[in-house]
């Protein structure tokens, strides 16, 4: 681990965390461990001013291109703990780039390669390796991770999350907390999830349902990818998780699709060779795109059915978060980011010491690593109720 254990408890000493990349999700994390006094914070990013800002919440920093791999090396090089937080297509080389140089590390930049290809070389350089560590996946992975464990048989596992502008703006009413092209790519690829016991594979933007939430109004949740790692390490046997927009955003995405605006097949256009997916994430971009200050929402619903003692329970748990003017952060931004500093404390402070890979169920199955993740979140105003019932 490079001494970040014996470094850490022989109190006095602090842990220098690096932080790869520092956009809206990346600039959350720098903030809040930044603010901690037993860290000492390093952020790296190709955006100059992205850089200078960090530096304003007492972070140190360092303009370098982050695909190029040579860089992740170097800025790792004197790191007792590393935070991925680059985009989602350069977050597998980045960590596999961190484990070679032998340091721990905890992503958030859910790339769509499978994270158990680095099981290998997370034990063999010793070091703990947490991913998909925001909100969903991560937050709502840790929860069922802790029922596996506490219920005596869970049934099922039903999870609504989405994130959105306050305030609902024609024709989209929705924009993107993150990258438009990541967003789009929720849309396109077919949604895995598990019934009967059984993996089903069904398209994105299927089995539109409304869900009511007290003091937001009616929400539409669709199908997408978003279950992961769950179908490999958890054996409730119905799970499903959705995506939620205001009402009517799936038939427009659908639309986009189904007449090609999603294709990456070149077409003739008068100007030449065009991708149609190009063209519709260069004009959504802007569409999509947050106002500085323009306050978000985060919403989750988790459902989780099982037995315990012999009777049959339901838990439900509920996380509605605005955005915070106090710190002009957004809440996509804190949920997601909290989530990831409160999986930094677990290893910075020893209560996780497990050397390999390990995504948040596993974590969550550990009752004292649960209660710190909820603690953590909850000392920052990201409030998760839970209520039990009887069925």
């Amino acid at each position: 681990m490079g001494g970040i254990f014996p470094r850490h408890q022989t109190g006095g000493v602090i842990l220098r965390i690096v932080v790869l990349g520092g956009g809206r999700i990346g600039s959350a994390i720098v903030r809040d461990l930044a603010a901690e006094d037993d860290f000492s914070v390093l952020v790296v990013d190709l955006d100059p001013v992205r850089v200078e800002r960090m530096t304003e919440f007492g972070a140190d920093g360092v303009v370098a291109d982050l695909s190029e791999l040579s860089n992740v090396s170097k800025a790792v090089a004197d790191a007792d703990l590393v935070v991925g937080a680059v985009p989602g297509f350069m977050g597998y080389q980045t960590v596999e780039r961190v484990l070679q140089e032998g340091r721990p590390i905890v992503d958030i930049s859910f790339f769509p390669e499978d994270a158990f290809g680095l099981e290998g070389l997370a034990q063999e350089a010793g070091v703990c390796c947490l991913f998909d560590c925001g909100i969903a996946p991560g937050l709502s992975n840790l929860i069922l991770g802790r029922m596996e464990e506490q219920l005596d048989e869970t049934m099922s596992f039903h999870c609504l999350v989405g994130g959105l502008p306050v305030e609902r703006t024609w024709p989209w009413e929705y924009k993107a907390p993150f990258s438009p092209g990541d967003v789009i790519q929720e849309y396109v690829k077919p949604a895995r999830l598990r019934r009967d016991g059984v993996e089903i594979t069904l398209p994105a933007l299927s089995e539109v349902e409304l869900v009511h939430f007290a003091g937001l109004g009616s929400l539409e949740a669709f199908n997408t990818d978003g279950l992961r790692s769950l179908l490999r390490t958890c054996k409730t046997p119905d799970m499903v998780e959705k995506t939620m927009r205001y009402p009517g955003h799936a038939v427009r995405m659908r639309i986009l699709r189904e007449a090609g605006f999603f294709s990456t097949e070149e077409i003739q256009a008068a100007s030449g060779l065009v991708r149609p997916l190009d063209v519709t994430e260069a004009l959504l971009f802007s569409a999509w795109q947050f106002e500085e200050g323009e306050p978000d929402l985060t919403v989750m619903r988790i459902v989780i059915e099982g037995k315990q003692d012999g009777k049959s329970l339901r838990h439900t748990y509920n996380l509605l978060d605005y955005y915070n003017p106090d710190t002009e952060t957004s809440s996509m931004a804190r949920t997601t980011g909290y989530t990831c500093t409160a999986m930094v404390n677990l290893i910075a402070k020893g209560l996780w010491t497990e050397p390999g890979l390990a995504p948040p169920e596993v974590v969550g199955r550990d009752a004292d690593c649960f209660d710190a993740v909820l603690k953590h979140l909850e000392d920052r105003d990201v409030h998760v109720f839970q209520q039990v019932e009887g069925l």
